[in-house]
């Protein structure tokens, strides 16, 4: 009896790569990963050849769809510069370019990227290192946001660590739509999508820049979000490909940095708010996370981390400060839970500080406008 895995490989021998070879025989195909009917591979070419290949893969992501037992399947399209002075040198090549990453065909130098039909704002929720709250900050925050009446939607662009199926305690998968796109997960009224939907918890995502970048657009564009008034997506630690290609690919009408008060952080967070200053995306402001420690049986405040260091910091670049969030047992437990605070425990002082952080976030984006940005990518 055949396996999933080879009707995959029969299925893909009947598309052929630009010279006429089936793609199994071209050698450019990585393992094919299934899982419960999940579906993973790449396909690696020369960047000279990303334009012709860009429509061989849509066809290999449809064809592997409609095949029985396959739940969803994502191809990711991956291209790098052979033969260049660098990789003589034994440094690595320099990832390029997809066309499903590149400026939208015809549009002029320095136009704004096209957005996702039916969202009108998109914002990344961000920070320059990792285990400051960043998470759970993003999924609160989307909460309390619903809260005011926005119809809100969450994408974890947080490929290497992606967080919401345990924030929101989702386990089933996305279901395909018409073979070549994905319905969301709903949770607690919004449309919730993440890698994590597709892959088992434990599994390393050994992934390289322009998988990355196709994956997130992948998200962006073959996922049916609806109307949405806000997209909030929570972005990976760092400023690296998944930041900048948001920044390319959709308008995003503002970023949130999230920092712990303490020094360390927050030359992170400085990062951050330069970069998406340096791709023209306005900075809604900064949050304090795990601002204050206030022991519940004794009432003593430990400023574990110090205290207020967000705050001086806006004041020093110029942004707003949106709120401190305390480091609280609660906030930690509901998390873990898969029942974030502002959900679970509305009436709670917890929810409340989301809360006004939303208020704030929404009154940026009134006033939030994005000039045309002005990125260079090497093709």
């Amino acid at each position: 009896m055949s396996t999933l895995k080879d009707d995959i490989l029969a299925a893909l021998g009947h598309i052929a790569g630009p010279e006429g070879v089936s793609l199994p025989s071209t050698g450019k195909l990585s393992d094919i990963v299934v899982a419960d009917g999940k579906v993973f591979f790449s396909i690696t070419v020369d960047a000279a050849a990303v334009e012709a290949w860009e429509a061989i893969r849509g066809r290999a992501q449809k064809a592997v769809a409609a095949l029985p037992g396959v739940q969803s399947v994502m191809v990711a399209l991956t291209a790098e510069r052979s033969g260049s002075a660098g990789s003589a040198r034994g440094a690595p090549a320099r990832p390029q370019v997809s066309p499903a990453t590149r400026p939208r065909p015809g549009a002029p130098p320095g136009a704004a990227p096209s957005g996702i039909p039916g969202v009108q704002a998109i914002i990344a929720i961000a920070s320059g290192k990792g285990g400051v709250g960043k998470s759970t900050t993003a999924v609160n925050l989307a909460l309390a946001l619903r809260e005011l009446g926005l119809k809100v939607g969450i994408l974890d662009a947080d490929i290497y660590g992606p967080s919401m199926p345990k924030l929101l305690a989702i386990r089933e998968r996305p279901q395909a739509i018409g073979g070549n796109r994905l319905r969301p997960i709903e949770r607690f009224g919004m449309p919730v999508m993440s890698i994590g939907f597709l892959i088992e918890e434990e599994t390393p995502m050994i992934w390289r820049g322009p998988m990355v970048m196709s994956a997130l657009t992948q998200m962006l564009r073959e996922v049916e979000w609806g109307a949405l008034d806000v997209m909030v997506v929570d972005m990976p630690p760092g400023t690296g490909d998944a930041q900048l290609t948001m920044a390319q690919q959709v308008p995003l009408k503002g970023a949130v940095i999230v920092s712990t008060p303490q020094d360390l952080a927050l030359i992170d967070a400085r990062r951050g708010i330069a970069m998406f200053r340096r791709v023209n995306v306005p900075v809604l402001g900064i949050v304090e996370n795990m601002s204050t420690f206030v022991c519940p049986q004794c009432g003593t405040r430990s400023d574990i981390f110090g205290h207020g260091g967000a705050r001086r910091e806006a004041e020093r670049l110029g942004v707003p400060f949106l709120g401190e969030v305390p480091l609280d047992i609660v906030i930690r437990e509901k998390s873990d839970s898969g029942s974030p605070v502002v959900a679970t425990a509305p009436d709670s002082d917890h929810a409340k500080y989301y809360r006004d952080i939303a208020i704030r976030v929404r009154d940026g984006l009134a006033t939030s406008s994005r000039p045309a940005p002005k990125i260079v990518i090497e093709a």
